[in-house]
């Protein structure tokens, strides 16, 4: 496959403190990429390395084998930042019009409306004056103003009600039918897990994931048993049976992990247990990073 986006050994350094630490990774055309970590784990650092907004300490980052600085990479590439600084004294449509003339093959005005979101009323509207949602939208529109080859999105949802991240990753879908590459950041676990072809997480300025949601959640299972006492019983017992990794109580509901729940839930029928309202939790993405970041830090220890 053709590589979009090449990271080797990249590191960055702030007045001696090391905030990104030998980071490589690859990106093929055509993928959708979500990086995710906590705060402070190097992914922000790392994504303006990679577009050249800051040089690294040590380590390289190319775009298409090219440093992402030259004018003929620059062109192939449409960045969303999550804080957007949008022209004064200019409409809607006068900063698409503005932003589509810097670039020799743009794609049409029509259609960046139609894939933005964008409603034929905004387009008069003075775009400092937009809404949180609507100056997401807009940024969307400006970020594909130049028919990119590779999308950076740095939280590209943040102020978008739940209709408008559904028509977003609608367009994102289409977006890679098309071949185009998505990189992107996001704090909605939910949107990694459902839209992203693969996860590369962030923790300490380091990579301590990288692969598809489903390879990173069966890393780790989480799944477990849960239900509610019809009386009062000693649970203990539950934690010495082989599978059990974890007993504990949320709202008056006992949670049962194991890495097989179909034993907890055969000793909960061959003794009878007097309990109701049985569940099968399945592990969440959020419960993989969470357990890979406790892993990771106690590592460090």
């Amino acid at each position: 496959m053709e590589s979009v986006v090449n990271v080797q050994n990249l590191s960055k350094t702030y007045g001696g403190k090391s905030v990104v630490h030998h980071v490589s990774f690859t990106i093929q055309k055509g993928e959708v990429v979500a990086i995710l970590g906590p705060n402070g784990a190097g992914k922000t650092t790392t994504m303006k390395m990679i577009l050249g907004l800051t040089p690294p300490t040590s380590g390289s980052a190319t775009i298409f084998n090219t440093q992402s600085t030259q004018v003929k990479v620059k062109e192939k590439i449409g960045v969303m930042l999550q804080e957007i600084d949008l022209i004064d004294r200019l409409t809607v449509r006068e900063l698409i019009e503005l932003i589509r003339s810097y670039y020799s093959s743009p794609l049409s005005f029509e259609r960046l409306v139609e894939i933005a979101g964008i409603r034929r009323e905004t387009l008069k509207s003075m775009a400092s004056k937009l809404s949180g949602g609507q100056k997401r939208r807009l940024g969307f529109a400006l970020s594909l103003a130049g028919n990119p080859e590779l999308l950076v999105l740095d939280e590209p949802t943040v102020g978008m009600d739940i209709h408008g991240r559904e028509s977003f990753w609608e367009k994102i879908a289409d977006l890679q039918k098309e071949g185009k590459t998505i990189l992107f950041t996001t704090h909605y676990l939910q949107e990694a897990d459902e839209f992203a072809d693969r996860i590369i997480l962030f923790q300490n300025g380091k990579v301590i994931a990288d692969g598809k949601p489903n390879e990173i959640k069966s890393r780790i299972r989480f799944d477990a048993v849960s239900f509610l006492l019809k009386e009062q019983i000693p649970i203990d017992f539950l934690k010495t049976l082989p599978s059990v990794t974890d007993v504990y109580v949320q709202s008056e509901r006992i949670y049962v992990v194991s890495k097989n729940t179909d034993d907890i839930l055969r000793t909960i029928f061959e003794q009878n247990l007097p309990v109701h309202n049985i569940q099968i939790e399945k592990g969440s993405l959020d419960d993989a990073f969470k357990h890979l970041m406790l892993l990771e830090k106690e590592h460090l220890q």
